[in-house]
């Protein structure tokens, strides 16, 4: 009879908890049994646990193996506990010494033939090593992911057999360093301002969204640079701070297998025919992040907005006022943070012309009612800015026409206005104001000007304190202190709404 233990990490959400691997020989009939809430596919690593072990020149012991994944209230799903399975067994057998096991978590998919795999969340696992002070061993193509966390000591390798000869202290293994997170000011991005000619108020819109975290609505004729206008906005928008980078990095290793930090702010352009779960996230066993959890400290642009199905629509209502969205599963309640910037676009009318010189719109009022229809009014009440895009005139699309203002020369504006910020309310972006003592940074003028126009406009209590939060992003561009009554009267112009 033997007994031996090791440990690993589960991947729920953003949080890796530990899981502690117990592998018991005992005598009786040859079999293996595995207990603590395993899901399907770790119950099917008992096959590739097996197949591996023999194929990498190990005897597979010839006894009754129980297996307990503990703690048993912790639902287990995925392929990476075979690495800390098959070392387990191979401690229980006494062909690993089980004191080369101790302070070091395992994690990693085994192949049949014995070869490490990679798997999702590495980066959460690296982190919570850091903090429990153990270290990492991940396969090969998991270490540059989890070398992003500072300090972190993190141990790769491509087969279980170099695993067993390194803990068996027959080979050097290489204890990585952690990279530095290098915060790179001069990212390339694939769109400029300077591509877009003319659309003088969309360009302010946007520059305005930038600097307060604002969310903007364009909508207008086909070929009016909708959506060239929102693939611009990631270059005007401040680089993400440390801290920033491991958090988005940390979500999308949960999707992907991410190899550096990116000060860029991401951008998610899901297409119209997106699902709920794809959106807001979910699926089958742990949920798992949507678009707008990806989008998280950069841009979610939804494009032909009307053309997404309605209940997908109203489910961003909430995480649009929280900056989180909680998916509540029957095993599983989950929260992933969602702090992103809505910018959506979307035509007039069915045919996309009606308003546009000439009129050639042939769509009946019933038929344009119904289509703004698509878009409730409480959402459309959660967005901060609205500004039509009419088409360019031909004569600013010519090869000879003046140069547009590049993205530099504005992020540098808006960097500044978010420095205002900073220095004023902290971390809080404009957008994200609470609502108590936004009035009180009106002058007199001001207060009464948006007292009237906002009755005569019928402006709901959300879309009053929404005005007020645009104004003050507008003052801090123009370095303003006090909101002027001019520069409320610029916020309300952003209060349009397509009919």
């Amino acid at each position: 009879m033997a007994l031996a233990s090791v440990d690993s990490r589960a991947s729920v959400g953003l949080q890796s908890p530990a899981v502690r691997i117990e592998v018991h020989l005992s005598a009786g009939l040859p079999g293996l049994a595995m207990v603590g809430m395993p899901e399907a596919g770790v119950r099917e690593s008992k096959d590739r646990v097996r197949s591996a072990i023999i194929n990498s020149g190990f005897t597979f012991p010839q006894q009754r193996i129980t297996i307990n994944l503990a703690p048993a209230e912790l639902p287990k799903e995925g392929a990476r506990f075979d690495l800390a399975i098959a070392l387990g067994i191979l401690a229980a057998s006494q062909q690993l010494p089980e004191s080369a096991l101790n302070q070091l978590c395992c994690v990693g998919e085994l192949g049949l033939s014995g070869d490490l795999r990679a798997v999702r969340g590495v980066l959460s696992d690296s982190l919570a090593s850091l903090q429990a002070g153990q270290r990492l061993l991940v396969p090969q193509a998991n270490a540059l992911e989890a070398r992003l966390v500072t300090e972190a000591r993190v141990l790769s390798a491509g087969t279980l057999s170099s695993v067993v000869e390194f803990l068996r202290g027959q080979q050097d293994a290489v204890e990585h360093a952690s990279l530095p997170a290098v915060i790179s000011h001069d990212a390339v991005f694939r769109h400029d301002l300077s591509q877009v000619k003319g659309q003088f108020g969309a360009r302010r819109a946007l520059e305005i969204a930038a600097a307060g975290g604002h969310s903007l609505l364009l909508y207008g004729p086909p070929g009016s640079g909708k959506t060239l206008l929102a693939s611009c906005l990631p270059s005007i928008l401040p680089p993400l701070n440390c801290e920033r980078q491991l958090q988005v990095t940390a979500l999308h290793s949960l999707i992907n297998h991410p190899r550096e930090l990116s000060s860029q702010p991401p951008f998610r352009a899901p297409h119209h025919s997106a699902t709920r779960p794809a959106l807001i996230g979910g699926g089958s066993g742990i949920p798992r992040p949507g678009e707008i959890s990806l989008a998280h400290a950069g841009v979610l642009f939804l494009d032909e907005l009307p053309e997404f199905d309605r209940h997908v629509l109203e489910s961003l209502r909430e995480p649009l006022e929280s900056g989180e969205v909680w998916i509540a599963r029957a095993k599983h309640q989950l929260c992933y943070p969602a702090q992103f910037q809505l910018i959506a676009a979307m035509n007039p009318c069915p045919c996309g012309h009606k308003g546009a010189k000439p009129d050639i719109c042939r769509c009946t009022p019933e038929q344009t009612a119904r289509y703004a229809g698509r878009i409730s009014g409480p959402l459309l009440d959660r967005l901060d800015l609205s500004i039509r895009v009419d088409a360019v005139p031909l004569t600013l699309l010519r090869a000879n026409s003046a140069p547009s203002e590049c993205s530099a020369v504005v992020r540098k504006r808006v960097m500044t206005a978010r420095a205002r910020q900073a220095a004023r309310q902290g971390d809080v972006l404009n957008a994200n104001l609470p609502a108590a003592g936004l009035q009180t940074q009106l002058d007199v003028k001001a207060n009464e000007f948006l007292q009237s126009v906002g009755e005569r406009m019928a402006l709901s209590a959300r879309a009053y304190h929404r005005v007020l939060r645009v104004a003050r992003t507008i003052a801090d561009l123009e370095a303003a202190d006090v909101v002027s009554a001019a520069i409320v009267a610029e916020a309300l112009t952003y209060r349009q709404r397509p009919t």
